[in-house]
């Protein structure tokens, strides 16, 4: 037997397998072979040398030829195939709430079609006190980001960044992307969403194996996420699980930012904080409270006071602007 990436094929049937199962010119394959042949003859003949034992190479008791896991998989593991660049992040906060809290850590990977990459940590003096509870799970005090500019001194370099762009995270579409959205809305920044397409790893993950980041990256990438909740950490990992997430599900999932922006979607929000869903007729629809199921056009004609409500109480800024938009265009 030789074992392909921990995969158990016969010496027979190894051409076939592997040029149906990857897709790659057995030619191409038979070179990765012998290079790790000649690898495994080299260290097995040294260890000969050293012990006097014989040396057995082994994965999961199968005696063979072992290709390395991480150097296989990084000759054959699908990368993503951009149109135009998209922008991987992580975001650690003062806390969990999107309207009220702030950005302490920003971390991304811009990716661009020709592959190249572009890593930064960022970060910012909040301005108001991180949350002890925030701070247990990402071991960042006051007194870490007391001496870093705030959001809106970086918010117009950010956003230029970010432009054009397409978003990917962990969990983004629920908090990172809508806490990212307020922090240029109160900074004055324009950064514009429209058009932009959100790939929520969490998304694929919760609906192709049913779970947090740490168990994605365990299940997906056989290794344990080091220094988790640090932002560069976490974003490195949402990389390396969406990639790993194409090459297992190659037959379900489509390699393009549009399909996965839409197959990870868990909702069809009309505002980042999904207080507005659109139904199943398209009509945009209030997702909370006593007007739930009710659309969003019927409400505003029928309860005057509700618009006021909103504008006032403690929703997102987002949220506020998307019910303005929707006043307006209903004419009331």
């Amino acid at each position: 037997m030789i074992l392909y990436g921990g995969r158990n094929v016969s010496r027979s049937d190894k051409t076939t397998y592997r040029a149906s199962f990857y897709g790659l010119s057995s030619k191409f394959l038979r070179t990765i072979e012998r290079v790790f042949t000649n690898c495994a003859t080299r260290r097995k003949s040294r260890d000969n040398r050293e012990t006097g034992q014989p040396v057995v190479y082994e994965n999961n008791k199968q005696s063979g030829i072992l290709i390395p896991p991480i150097a296989y998989n990084a000759l054959i593991s699908m990368k993503l195939q951009l149109t135009r660049p998209i922008i991987f992040f992580d975001i650690e906060a003062t806390g969990l709430n999107v309207a009220t809290d702030r950005i302490v850590e920003l971390c991304y990977i811009k990716i661009m079609p020709d592959g190249k990459k572009d890593i930064q940590t960022i970060r910012f003096n909040p301005g108001i006190h991180i949350s002890k509870e925030a701070t247990e799970v990402n071991g960042i005090k006051d007194e870490d980001v007391a001496g870093c500019p705030s959001f809106k001194e970086k918010a117009t370099e950010i956003a230029k960044v970010f432009e054009g762009c397409d978003l990917a995270g962990y969990n983004s579409n629920h908090f990172d992307i809508p806490l990212l959205v307020e922090e240029f809305i109160r900074a004055g920044v324009d950064y514009r969403i429209s058009g932009v397409r959100f790939v929520d790893v969490q998304g694929i993950f919760h609906k192709m194996e049913k779970r947090d980041l740490s168990s994605a990256y365990k299940f997906y990438c056989k290794k344990s996420l080091e220094d988790a909740h640090t932002a560069e950490a976490d974003t490195l990992a949402t990389l390396e699980v969406l990639e790993a997430q194409l090459d297992r599900y190659a037959d379900t999932l489509k390699n393009n930012v549009e399909f996965l922006a839409e197959f990870s979607r868990r909702n069809k929000n009309v505002d980042l904080a999904g207080r507005i869903v659109y139904n199943d007729q398209g009509i945009e629809t209030i997702n909370f409270g006593k007007y739930r199921g009710r659309s969003v056009s019927e409400v505003l004609k029928r309860d005057p006071g509700y618009f006021a409500w909103i504008m006032q109480g403690d929703f997102t800024q987002n949220t506020k602007q998307t019910f303005m938009r929707l006043k307006l265009k209903s004419g009331f």
